[in-house]
């Protein structure tokens, strides 16, 4: 197949007039030194409570207000985790998790200290089906936090669990809320936080503009290096670029197209990070639509596509295709994919589906790098004859679009192009294609009962190389379904001010507690 040529230069325009009404925002013209810490925001936020959270900034900012009982290093230096909210967490069997809180803990609003109890109702209020968090699967390893004194618990699993300690006590499900101020506003909250008990409290927000965070005077832990942190929502790699350039932020995610420009020319007293992603991009084929009910068309589908075209297309030849869920880095990543790319064969098999003339709605986000991937694949389904509309969205409509709770579409997605954060552990990348999750995310309707066996077992076992196997297993089972073409894991790149050291998570999220002056 010949290979497609696009341009990302017309995608420049669009995020030099977005970096452009950044500096137009009245304050905004310089990134303050001192005491204050400015850096992008790449989304805005909708829902701070820990179990109701879409992500993005809103986990970033959830770990300024609120602590979980552990917390993982800067993914640079290895996956590890240190005692957090708790003075001391230790395995008592396999099966009991033994926690004493830090006795210098307390919730604003005068809702006294930071409790057992508070961990038990945090924990089993994600947990509970009947209240429908997107988080639940991160406890389902739990059977019940048991309240040993004020400050004291054991939390108790069904079974041996090892990614408990690195995929839910750290992250944004682990994060603990207070049961009285959540109960005196029913039970669950939105950008309206009841009580706090992290090193930041919020100062102020412009909706899709910024919010500044300054320190909580009630905190007694290790002091944040900086006094107020502003985030500056840019949803735009390309234009984050360009606000870093104008000295409007300090810190940055930067898109592959940016980075390769980087690496020719570095804006000076600037430092580049690059590094291995887990962030996984995919094309999602909804199996129960009936344009792909004969699974030769969605075979054929993953046969048309060139991931590498993409790959130099998006990607500025800077990330690599992806070969499963599960990236390199991690235990039960595969060596190659099912079906590598093969015109001839995508249009044989729609042959003898008896398909011709077939068009197909392709549903994406509309930042510049969504927007070029849709416009390759378009190309490369139009040279087998499948006819591609492009449907982008805003982030606020997109993440409703396969949502069983905001309406009906989530049953007539065709194809979409999905971008999700990965874990430091394989089960964190393969939990949202389970059953369960299917009008979550599992947008493909990917409905399989032995990949939600494997998933539990995978859970349970102890011996990396057995894991390694079933995870290896599920995502056959993935591929050979029909509903999934494996993009890339991103490759993660940011630009930051030299004097400043960043605290960067596996996913690419960011831990502002700990960012420090170099």
């Amino acid at each position: 197949m010949q290979a497609i040529s696009l341009n990302r230069r017309n995608f420049m325009l669009g995020a030099a007039a977005g970096a452009a009404a950044l500096s137009m925002r009245p304050g905004l013209s310089y990134a303050v030194e001192g005491d204050t810490l400015i850096v992008r925001g790449a989304s805005d936020i909708e829902v701070l409570d820990p179990a109701f959270q879409n992500g993005l900034l809103e986990e970033e900012i959830g770990r300024c207000l609120f602590v979980s009982l552990n917390r993982l290093d800067d993914v640079r230096e290895g996956v590890a985790w240190k005692p957090y909210a708790a003075s001391d967490l230790k395995l008592k069997s396999p099966t009991e998790i033994e926690f004493k809180l830090q006795d210098w803990l307390t919730w604003t609003g005068d809702f006294g200290p930071v409790t057992a109890e508070d961990v038990k109702y945090s924990f089993e209020r994600v947990a509970d089906p009947k209240n429908a968090s997107a988080w639940a699967y991160a406890f389902d390893a739990l059977k019940e936090v048991e309240v040993t004194g004020e400050r004291t618990g054991i939390i108790h699993l069904k079974a041996p669990s090892a990614p408990f300690w690195v995929t839910t006590l750290p992250y944004y499900m682990g994060h603990i809320v207070c049961k009285k101020a959540v109960e005196a506003v029913g039970g669950k909250f939105t950008t309206e936080v009841p009580a706090s008990a992290g090193p930041y409290l919020i100062e102020k927000w412009v909706p899709k503009q910024s919010l500044t965070l300054k320190l909580n005077p009630a905190w007694k832990g290790e002091v944040p290096a900086f006094a107020k942190v502003q985030f500056q929502i840019v949803t735009d790699d390309d234009s984050a670029a360009l606000a870093y350039e104008s000295k409007a932020v300090d810190y940055a995610k930067i898109s592959l197209n940016t980075l390769a420009t980087y690496k020719e020319k570095l804006p000076e007293k600037s430092t580049l990070i690059q590094m291995d992603g887990t962030r996984l991009a995919w094309l999602a084929i909804n199996v129960k639509n009936p344009k792909f009910a004969d699974e030769k068309v969605r075979r054929a589908i993953q046969y048309a596509m060139d991931v590498s075209q993409i790959m130099e297309g998006s990607y500025s030849g800077l990330a690599a295709a992806a070969t499963g869920v599960v990236p390199p880095a991690l235990i039960g990543h595969r060596d190659k994919i099912l079906y590598p790319a093969d015109a001839a064969k995508a249009q044989a098999l729609l042959e003898e589906a008896g398909v011709s003339g077939l068009t197909v709605e392709l549903a994406a986000q509309n930042d510049k790098t969504s927007q070029l991937t849709c416009q390759i694949i378009q190309a490369l389904l139009g040279a087998v004859g499948i006819t591609v509309e492009i449907k982008n969205y805003d982030d606020g409509v997109y993440w409703t679009l396969g949502d069983k709770g905001s309406g009906e579409t989530w049953k007539t997605l065709e194809l979409v192009l999905m971008n999700f954060a990965g874990g430091v552990d394989p089960s964190e990348n393969l939990t949202w294609f389970r059953p369960s999750q299917i009008g979550v995310y599992n947008w493909a309707q990917f409905d399989s009962p032995e990949f939600e066996k494997l998933y539990q077992n995978g859970m349970a076992e102890t011996d990396q190389e057995k894991r390694g196997v079933i995870y290896r297993k599920m995502q056959d089972l993935m591929e050979e379904s029909g509903g999934f073409v494996f993009l890339t894991h991103e490759t993660f790149a940011a630009v930051v001010r030299d004097g400043l050291r960043p605290c960067i998570m596996a996913d690419g999220y960011l831990d502002m507690t700990r960012f420090a002056k170099a």
